[in-house]
């Protein structure tokens, strides 16, 4: 699958701390070790509606870790995947008396036309489900060798499942207890009520065919990939494990980071899928979650359709610390888009402050589990400063620019 267009990232003199995220397993923050080749999965969309500002704030986020490996001399190998096969896909174009495939298309174009408009590095891999059948097929195949998945007893539709307890540290990457797998799992995807499970938490692998779906062959009987094995194969295949980070939204901690890490597991015999699992905020609109449920949405192509300048955008989605669940306002936009004009002012400035202390500052926040506030911050200082008269250097505004650009992604 074609991702969008690459970005030029410039590099700056020096070299910044050491990266340090919070881990969802581990609870707390701590350093990144890659090596020479970092390493990152971050979970796609499933491409049936434009990309809203919950989508944006997430691969903004993973974006600023690619950033920082790149300027801390690390090469990124970067590895997202399209869920262009499942049911909420089907049911839209259903809806809509479009091809489910069109649909799929047509969205996922518009996807990276906003990520190219937002200056999101785009991936090295950019693999949709459909062209990793293949793929899933084989490590469903090992599953069912191994004893880690089952064929239920069901003539009709012999859909696979993985056994939850397949792997002794199951529940590790979410650290909730039973009850709370139990609503999470039947409130995001999953089928805890499906005749023939061993366990209501099992995770669908392989759903077999069924009249008026898509379908693909396979020696365990027609059928397509369940969410959770798409991504665990597309990773595994691509990264090995363990890799340095899986990325995404915290509404993927359970069940599909906790089963996607599983089934890596049981078909590896690692103790990690990822060495980090990191989760960002949820944005929300009038006081709830933003959500094509809830149908609260604010796309980015419409905001980009209305003149906004997409480093506004960008500058809005970081403007709060990733992790935070937030609210969406106008007053949000607006105030990225004063903030983003003084910076602008700042830089065009003759003279200014030196820019190297202010960009130590933005490299050591960055480090601190990407908090741009403070970052943010530093540079808020420095444009005073510059645009109150002070400072003697000639080529400052420039030295900032090729920061802002190269590690916060905003052209200025």
């Amino acid at each position: 699958m074609q991702s969008w267009s690459d970005v030029a990232v410039r590099p700056l003199a020096g070299q910044g701390p050491q990266l340090r995220l919070y881990d969802t397993s581990d609870q707390q923050v701590r350093p990144v070790t890659p090596g020479p080749v970092a390493t990152m999965y971050v979970c796609g969309i499933t491409p049936y509606d434009a990309t809203h500002l919950g989508h944006a704030a997430t691969y903004v986020t993973f974006d600023l870790v690619n950033r920082i490996w790149r300027d801390l001399g690390h090469e990124v190998n970067y590895v997202q995947n399209v869920t262009d096969v499942d049911d909420p896909l089907f049911e839209r174009a259903d809806r809509d008396g479009i091809d489910w495939r069109d649909l799929g298309r047509r969205e996922t174009q518009l996807f990276c036309d906003d990520m190219a408009a937002l200056r999101v590095l785009p991936p090295r891999d950019y693999i949709g489900a459909v062209e990793s059948i293949d793929e899933v097929v084989e490590v469903v195949g090992k599953l069912l060798d191994s004893g880690a998945a089952y064929i239920v007893d069901d003539a009709t539709y012999p859909d696979i499942y993985f056994r939850a307890d397949a792997t002794e540290q199951f529940g590790y990457e979410s650290n909730y207890d039973r009850a709370t797998m139990d609503t999470f799992f039947a409130e995001r995807g999953g089928d805890p009520d499906r005749a023939g499970k061993r366990d209501p938490l099992d995770a669908l692998i392989w759903r077999a065919a069924r009249d008026g779906e898509p379908s693909w062959p396979s020696p365990h009987g027609p059928g397509r990939p369940g969410w959770h094995i798409e991504c665990a194969a597309i990773a595994l295949n691509r990264l090995g494990a363990p890799f340095d980070v899986q990325g995404g939204g915290s509404d993927l901690i359970f069940p599909h980071h906790e089963f996607s890490a599983a089934h890596g597991e049981a078909l590896t015999g690692e103790r990690r899928f990822a060495d980090h699992y990191v989760h960002t905020g949820m944005i929300g609109l009038d006081g709830e979650k933003m959500s094509k449920s809830r149908g609260n949405l604010v796309f980015v192509s419409k905001l980009r359709a209305a003149g906004v300048d997409p480093n506004a955008i960008r500058l809005a989605l970081i403007a709060e610390h990733y992790r935070t669940d937030r609210m969406w306002t106008d007053t949000t936009l607006d105030d990225a888009s004063a903030r983003l004009a003084r910076w602008r002012d700042a830089i065009g400035r003759p003279t200014a402050p030196d820019a190297a202390d202010t960009i130590a500052r933005i490299r050591q926040h960055l480090a601190d589990d990407l908090d741009t506030p403070k970052a943010i911050a530093a540079l808020d200082a420095w444009a005073s400063d510059a645009i109150g008269g002070l400072g003697s250097a000639t080529d400052a505004g420039a030295d900032i620019a090729i920061a802002v650009d190269s590690l916060l992604g905003i052209d200025l």
